[in-house]
């Protein structure tokens, strides 16, 4: 642990500010580590505004590989339960442009993927198991589900205070508090800690205060999104609709709408968003008479797109929208910030509790900061496809053609759902640097189940005693940060060993069949609700996708050399065996 040079200041592991969804997210992987964490959040209860409406399938199987997969489940019902009534009142209303609600992989631009034309063959669906039954969970439901976790794994969650500021020295932070609101931080409290985490939003305090170069474009659209009660709904299209005056989307649950102006930014974004604000803007780009009678919850939005250049300086570190800010178009934000905690979660732990090979948190930038600049220039793209321009109405053009395909449909569907992506990891194996797959063993326990405790897994899965034996003999030295299984995968039999790191990303691997890596054995449809985040015209796909019947294939061995690549890698990702922390991280 770091020396207190902190005074009499109450003393923690780690301090974030910022109670939403990434910050609480990190706050229970932390906790579930056994490192003492203080939460500060500025609002008095968790945060109702209207955000996004669903999750991608990273983020699904991070909470299924985390044991909250039921709890996510009831809320899924609960929304189709919604998306449901919204229909029902729309045909009872008499609306023209209610239609049959299809299946759909998610949207690009309000470019709606149809699920039937996906290949789900295709070698980036990996097979998810449960999780891939879960999308249509909005960030709301999400964020009090992780309140309720927080709270049960006894993280200290700070309400209406926020940090006002910062001192960093060799051996820690001292981190100044007060009430929420208030001027400077005379009269608040300091608290001392080994690390900062500023998990605060796209306005970060944190990030202002220790520095961050924050590069990227300025805004030049005003988005709104409201869940209002209104007269004269049948006359708006549900999904996304294009007009000559902008975008807006209805639905769907009932009252949801989105307006998208391409005018410029709001002249005051901080300002509250008001009744008046939100019947204009659904008037102007709609070209109906709709009047909002209520505005339950609304928030406005710009095209402000920007992202640090590093993740961590010295002892402060950032996560979700305090690293990185855009459009909200799909959700993409919401769970780009639950893949940042879940990286830096066992990180940083591993850190606080002395165990962590040296470099180990500068991997964190290293595999999380190319994810955030791609999901930046993604939302870019779909930002000039839906001008009400002709240059971007024939690009429009183009896309939804190619959507129009299965080869276009299964490129956009991966790219919405988060599948494709695979960190830049030391080793030739197929699976290595990818989720892991929730395969399924010969006991009848799933992959994603064993990792709720938050600990590494080895799995060993091959009957050969030779290198079954070694590998349980290199494990031995991580006992504590490493769990060894020793089983069989019969959908998998060529596949001899997995070493799985606690964010659930496959460390290392032996044993390969590239016809089950291109989905012989393996697929899933995950992608099917790859999009649930967005607003669209009907209910999110659920799984179309089974793994198929048990292969035969000869039993699986470990070479030496793959031997020695699982040696590296463990020392490389938990330092060297018996708790020291000599050895290197890439």
């Amino acid at each position: 642990m770091n020396k207190n040079t902190g005074g009499t200041a109450p003393r923690t592991d780690v301090v974030i500010a910022g109670a939403g969804p990434v910050g609480l997210m990190l706050a229970c992987e932390l906790a579930l580590r056994g490192v003492r964490v203080v939460a500060l959040e500025r609002l008095t209860a968790v945060d109702e505004t209207i955000k996004a409406g669903g999750i991608n399938t990273p983020t699904a199987e991070a909470f299924y590989r985390r044991g909250m997969l039921p709890a996510l489940a009831d809320v899924q019902k609960e929304a189709f339960g919604r998306f449901h009534s919204f229909v029902r009142q729309r045909q009872a209303a008499g609306a023209s442009s209610v239609r049959p609600a299809p299946r759909f992989a998610g949207h690009f631009a309000g470019i709606m993927l149809r699920a039937e034309l996906l290949d789900t063959s295709d070698s980036d669906f990996h097979h998810a198991g449960p999780a891939d039954e879960i999308g249509f969970v909005s960030q709301q439901a999400l964020e009090r589900l992780l309140a309720e976790r927080a709270a049960g794994l006894g993280v200290e969650v700070r309400r209406g205070v926020e940090l006002t500021g910062f001192d960093t020295d060799t051996d820690g932070v001292t981190v100044h508090v007060g009430e929420a609101g208030e001027a400077g931080d005379a009269g608040g409290e300091e608290l001392r800690a080994g690390w900062l985490v500023g998990c605060d939003g796209g306005r970060s305090t944190v990030r202002r205060l220790a520095g961050f170069p924050f590069p990227g474009t300025d805004p030049e659209i005003t988005g709104r999104q409201a869940l209002v009660e209104m007269t004269g709904a049948e006359k708006l299209g549900m999904g996304w609709n294009e007009t000559e005056t902008g975008i807006y989307s209805h639905g769907p649950v009932p009252g949801r709408i989105l307006t998208v102006e391409f005018d410029g930014p709001p002249a005051d974004r901080s300002a509250p968003v008001t009744l008046e604000e939100v019947q204009a803007s659904l008037r102007k780009v709609s070209g109906t008479d709709v009047t909002v009678t209520k505005v339950n919850t609304a928030t406005r939005f710009t095209d402000n797109t920007r992202q640090v250049t590093e993740y961590r300086r010295g002892r402060v570190l950032l996560a979700g929208d305090a690293a990185h800010v855009h459009p909200p178009f799909g959700g993409q934000g919401l769970n780009l910030g639950i893949g940042d905690a879940m990286n830096l979660g066992w990180k940083l732990a591993a850190t606080v509790l002395g165990h962590a090979p040296d470099g180990l948190l500068d991997t964190y930038t290293a595999e999380r900061h190319p994810v955030g600049a791609w999901v930046l220039e993604w939302t870019r793209a779909q930002i000039a496809v839906m001008r009400p321009t002709p240059h971007s109405r024939a690009l429009r053009k183009v896309i939804t053609d190619l959507t129009g395909t299965v080869t276009g449909t299964t490129y956009f569907a991966k790219k919405i759902s988060g599948v494709w992506h695979r960190y830049d990891l030391p080793g030739d194996h197929p699976l290595t640097g990818r989720s892991a797959p929730d395969l399924v063993f010969a006991d009848g326990t799933r992959l994603g189940a064993h990792l709720e405790d938050g600990r590494a897994l080895l799995f060993v899965l091959t009957d050969d005693p030779g290198p079954a034996g070694r590998a349980a003999e290199y494990a031995a030295g991580y006992e504590g940060r490493l769990r060894v299984v020793t089983t069989r995968c019969p959908d998998r039999p060529e596949l001899a060993g997995l070493l799985v790191r606690p964010d659930g990303v496959v460390a290392w691997g032996a044993g390969t069949d590239e016809d089950a890596l291109r989905g012989e054995s393996c697929s899933g449809a995950g992608a099917d609700k790859a999009g649930s985040g967005a607003d669209g015209d009907g209910a999110p796909a659920r799984t179309a996708g089974t793994a198929t019947a048990t292969r035969t294939a000869p039993a699986a061995t470990c070479t030496a050399d793959e031997l020695a690549a699982l040696e590296d890698a463990l020392r490389r990702w938990f330092g060297a065996p018996g708790g020291t922390s000599d050895g290197t991280a890439a």
